[in-house]
């Protein structure tokens, strides 16, 4: 069996059939539908990604745009998505033939960086740093979006940005990322 939101291969030995979610991503808001990666944030995908977040290669954004742009949803994922929202990158909507709301997310404070944080440290250190601009909420309404990210490490990004994306109106919120951080799960 896979988990139902991040789609990682779940043991068969100690977990019951009806598992959905791994034990990381269970606690996740009931409006983040799913998360995908092409990747894990290993060897030549994690120098891509710290390439583009802190190197500058900003040229790389398309390619791994595009590698994102491939990742699968669930069937019914795939027939509501209707807007893509970067958080860093951009290339996922063109690929999709999906319109691109740039500006409906905004940072609302920076925050440091966590690469050294634990997930709780994640979760506080981001909490509240993403809204979405009152003009922008129109666009959102019901909708079900696909927010794109460079990482997907604790998910603390992206719930605070699914939390300001539906808090403003979106139905829910799915999220692609270039890669997943292997870490050990523990499956609920």
């Amino acid at each position: 069996p896979r988990c139902g939101r991040c789609g990682i291969a779940l043991p068969d030995i100690g977990v019951a059939r009806s598992a959905r979610a791994c034990i990381e991503c269970a606690d996740w808001p009931p409006y983040l539908c799913e998360a995908r990666a092409p990747f894990v944030m290993e060897g030549v995908a994690a120098a891509l990604v710290h390439g583009l977040k802190y190197g500058g290669w900003d040229s790389l954004g398309l390619e791994m745009g595009a590698q994102m742009a491939e990742a699968s949803f669930s069937r019914s994922v795939e027939a509501e998505l209707s807007l893509v929202v970067p958080v860093p990158a951009r290339g996922v909507a063109r690929r999709r033939g999906l319109p691109l709301l740039s500006d409906v997310l905004n940072r609302r404070r920076h925050t440091q960086r966590q690469t050294h944080l634990a997930p709780r440290e994640r979760l506080t250190n981001v909490a509240g740093s993403f809204g979405v601009p009152v003009e922008g909420r129109v666009d959102i309404e019901g909708r079900h979006l696909l927010l794109v990210d460079d990482v997907l490490t604790t998910a603390a990004t992206a719930q605070d940005c699914v939390r300001a994306l539906c808090s403003s109106g979106a139905r829910a919120v799915s999220v692609v990322t270039f890669a997943r951080a292997r870490r050990e799960l523990r499956y609920s």
